[in-house]
């Protein structure tokens, strides 16, 4: 069951990324929502208006380019993320840009369910999947295998 998840857009992609938020508000009210800086208040501000007092907790992390792509990436291996929904504007290189494709490494890495565009966020979250509680992610064995190799 996906309880935690963590929601980044870049400039260009909020307004995209607060758009689904509010159209799925009945399936996220249930969750809680980690969120860099802006992005994170905007998307508290729009789920006040949609479901008022029986909004999701949002917490507010660092701004993207502040360390708040690295908080979220650190929480994703430290398994406190169950899925990472982030729309990226790919037409300009960010500045920090390093932060953004490490999110992409340990969201695969660990196995979260990541979604880049509306689509495949729409597709997972209205996949049986996602509310089911007998639905549990595998942790790949890699992670344990370089845990324990011996240098």
């Amino acid at each position: 069951m996906i309880k935690n998840i963590a929601l980044v857009a870049h400039d260009a992609r909020k307004t995209e990324l607060v758009d689904w938020v509010k159209f799925n508000a009945g399936s996220l009210k249930d969750c809680t929502l980690y969120c860099t800086g802006t992005t994170g208040r905007l998307i508290g501000e729009a789920l006040d208006k949609v479901l008022g007092n029986g909004k999701p907790p949002v917490i507010c992390l660092l701004s993207g380019p502040l360390g708040g792509d690295a908080q979220i990436g650190a929480m994703i291996a430290e398994g406190k993320v169950d899925m990472l929904v982030f729309f990226c504007d790919n037409l300009i290189m960010q500045g920090h840009q390093n932060d953004v494709m490490s999110l992409v490494r340990l969201a695969s890495l660990y196995n979260i369910p990541f979604a880049t565009n509306r689509s495949t966020a729409d597709f997972i979250i209205s996949s049986p999947l996602y509310k089911s509680k007998d639905y549990h992610k595998i942790i790949p064995s890699c992670i344990e295998s370089y845990k324990n190799r011996k240098l």
